[in-house]
């Protein structure tokens, strides 16, 4: 079979799951990895005739995507800010909305002397946040805390591949305290709630970690509440707090970290429009960023 054949078989068979989008662009995840081809070549191959080696690892990696397994589980590796991490069930997989919160934070530290800089990374998962942080910040003195024990493990092994030395903390926020302050505080944590489940992809309930996805609807910004908690107690007096959100619970977070005594809080929204990443400090008054500028 020719490659570009078989990519229209892999389109027909998860177009049940994916658009035609969607499906080629995991086509081309899958066939750079089996093949070890740059996207350019892959694109220049389509008429070229698929040995059976080849043929039968690809076809095995469709019959995983077929019964829900995402692409990047099966291939034990996603991208992320121009990274290769490694990814198993045990960590979320890197989103890109995540990486707009990572290129805010690069953004405003790296005209800086980053040389007495002291980032904190709570929730780390893959590590895909301090370790690009730290690949940007090189001086920068970088921590990244999470609960899972199995977390850490792939977070590290992500910080040996990427030749990046963090500091690892294995703890839970909820209850972790420490006397260390920092330049910036910054976290993805669990916010969905029970009752979004009904909108997911079922790619993401039924193989990405809960432990890192969902909170209680009672109780959905119970990690807000102890992150922002311990950024008042551990921020520099001229440090930032970066969250990602949930854009359901945009203005629950900021009158929260209001009443909290934030007097700077930033809300921007993602590449899709959805409100998505906040700021917040002590030292100037609350706006919030256009984001048409």
């Amino acid at each position: 079979m020719k490659l570009g054949e078989l990519e229209e078989h892999f389109k027909e068979e998860l177009s049940q799951q994916y658009d035609g989008d969607e499906a080629r662009e995991i086509f081309s995840l899958a066939a750079e990895h089996v093949l070890k081809f740059s996207p350019g070549r892959l694109r220049m191959m389509g008429d070229s005739v698929m040995d059976f080696v080849h043929f039968q690892k690809l076809l095995s990696i469709l019959n995983d995507l077929i019964i829900g397994k995402p692409i990047q589980y099966i291939l034990g590796e996603a991208h992320f800010y121009g990274l290769v991490f490694i990814v198993n069930e045990n960590v979320l997989i890197p989103r890109p909305e995540t990486e707009e919160l990572v290129d805010w934070i690069i953004s405003a530290l790296k005209l800086k002397p980053t040389d007495s800089i002291k980032i904190l990374d709570i929730g780390t998962g893959s590590g895909c946040i301090p370790i690009t942080l730290k690949k940007h910040l090189s001086k920068a003195s970088v921590s990244t805390l999470d609960v899972s024990a199995d977390a850490l493990e792939v977070a590290q092994r992500n910080a040996v591949q990427l030749n990046t030395p963090l500091s690892f903390i294995h703890a839970n926020i909820l209850k972790y305290s420490g006397e260390e302050k920092y330049d910036v505080i910054v976290s993805n944590p669990p916010y969905i709630r029970e009752l979004e489940k009904i909108d997911m992809h079922s790619n993401v309930l039924n193989y990405e970690p809960k432990l890192a996805l969902f909170v209680d609807d009672n109780n959905p910004l119970i990690f807000y509440n102890a992150i922002s908690d311990f950024a008042k107690t551990n921020l520099k007096p001229t440090g930032n707090l970066y969250l990602e959100i949930n854009e359901f619970l945009s203005s629950e977070t900021m009158e929260m970290l209001s009443a909290k005594g934030f007097t700077s809080i930033d809300l921007r929204k993602d590449m899709q429009g959805k409100n998505r990443m906040i700021k917040a400090s002590f030292d100037q008054a609350i706006t919030i960023a256009d984001e048409t500028a």
